[in-house]
């Protein structure tokens, strides 16, 4: 191997992806600010989950423009603009809420922070597994797994922090926030860079610089593999992020109910913790899952991943113990961060790494879809059925993993398997992934 690729300068970068993707999962804190928006400023629960979903909506598809333009700009240039417009996602959020504007709010917090997500997000992933090609699980699965805990360092870190010392001025919070954020990413992101040429890679370069290469993507984009990864990509982050985006008051609903003298702020506290332990569990989701993939195949991996969730989501339907409720919600995070560390590497297994960008990159439409269905979902059916929400929420969990099990049982099992041998019959390449 190339002693390129075995300088501690490689090791660096994956630190420098993983604290990036940190500060970007931030936005999995949003059920911490969801109910302080709706107590405070008396918006809806769809409202605020219009925020969220917006978010997401904008990062699957800014993510899905910067799989295709990675080459083209290059992962530093990409991974600096992601971070500096998520930190004036942040402060546009900030001035909304000063303006009392949930307009200027969804316009700046959701559409510009969520532009930044996404360019940031894609970008680390992609090249670290270039810079790794002997430990492609390990690397994204550390890379990825910062993303999850960022919702941990929100909502058990920074948003408490500032809120004290801000005496619960949130358009000020969210202006520090976009400072704060700002100062770590930006320099951060400017780290992420592609490694250099690696004749003696495992890789022949005569696979990486593919004639006609944009060809053989759409040809890809527009085959049934793809579709059936897309398929149980989203509706195994529908099932996950609906929770994600209510954990908060669906926590504090299930207390209520066992103790309904607990005081308001206690409750919060307790909505606060679940999301910060659940967040460490879809960190570690995406590491674990990643290493077991390894061992035992994407498309296993991802079965058990479905069916293991509908079973839960099953259960929780009549859960009414805080402490099973919360373990139940950890173990959904788990497999909720897993899908987002077994899909680049079963992207990578079937189409090739020097496809992996663009196609990943389009896979995150995925994740664009389910951000809004699952979550605005949700959204409505507590502010419709706000004495049966927790029952309808985990219902819809349910059949939304059972479609995904459906899907992942009309897929061709040797396709999925690390590694194999890509063989594209559209245009004959055989390549090593």
């Amino acid at each position: 191997m190339n002693a390129s690729y075995t300088r501690p300068r490689r090791w660096t970068l994956v630190l420098a992806g993983t604290v990036l993707q940190m500060g970007l999962g931030t936005v999995y804190a949003w059920s911490y600010w969801q109910t302080l928006l709706v107590n405070w400023y008396r918006w809806t629960y769809t409202q605020t989950a219009w925020a969220f979903s917006l978010s997401i909506l904008t990062l699957g598809f800014s993510a899905v423009w910067a799989g295709y333009n990675l080459r083209r700009f290059g992962p530093r240039r990409l991974a600096t603009c992601g971070a500096a417009l998520f930190s004036l996602g942040y402060l546009l959020g900030g001035l909304a809420l000063y303006l009392k504007s949930l307009a200027l709010f969804y316009f700046g917090y959701s559409v510009i922070g969520g532009i930044g997500i996404g360019l940031g997000y894609v970008t680390p992933v992609t090249t670290v597994a270039k810079w790794f090609p002997d430990k492609r699980g390990l690397v994204t699965g550390i890379v990825v797994m910062g993303f999850g805990f960022g919702a941990f360092a929100m909502s058990k870190g920074l948003a408490p922090l500032l809120i004290g010392m801000t005496r619960g001025n949130l358009a000020t919070v969210f202006v520090a926030l976009g400072v704060l954020l700002g100062l770590i990413m930006i320099p951060t992101a400017a780290l992420i860079r592609d490694p250099p040429p690696n004749p003696a890679s495992s890789v022949p370069q005569a696979a990486i610089a593919v004639s006609g290469l944009d060809t053989n993507v759409r040809q890809c984009l527009l085959s049934g593999e793809f579709s059936r990864l897309w398929l149980m990509f989203f509706f195994n982050i529908s099932a996950g992020i609906s929770i994600i985006s209510m954990q908060s008051p669906l926590a504090q609903q299930v207390w209520r109910l066992k103790n309904p003298s607990i005081e308001p702020a206690i409750l919060v506290s307790y909505g606060a913790t679940l999301i910060a332990v659940s967040s460490l569990f879809n960190g570690v989701g995406r590491l674990f899952w990643g290493l077991v993939s390894d061992r035992i195949g994407r498309l296993t991996t991802l079965r058990i991943i479905l069916c293991t969730q509908m079973v839960v989501f099953g259960l929780l339907m009549t859960e009414h113990d805080p402490w099973l409720f919360s373990a139940f919600i950890c173990y959904i995070l788990l497999c909720f961060g897993g899908g987002f560390a077994v899909m680049p590497l079963a992207v990578s297994d079937v189409f090739g790494t020097p496809r992996m960008s663009v196609i990943y990159g389009s896979l995150l439409s995925a994740w664009a879809l389910a951000g809004v269905a699952g979550p605005l979902l949700l959204a409505h059916l507590t502010d419709t059925y706000p004495d049966h929400a927790i029952i309808y929420s985990f219902l819809t969990g349910v059949l939304f993993l059972g479609a995904g099990i459906i899907v992942s049982f009309v897929s061709a099992m040797d396709r999925f398997q690390a590694p194999i041998t890509v063989h594209l019959a559209a245009d004959g390449l055989h390549q090593i992934a």
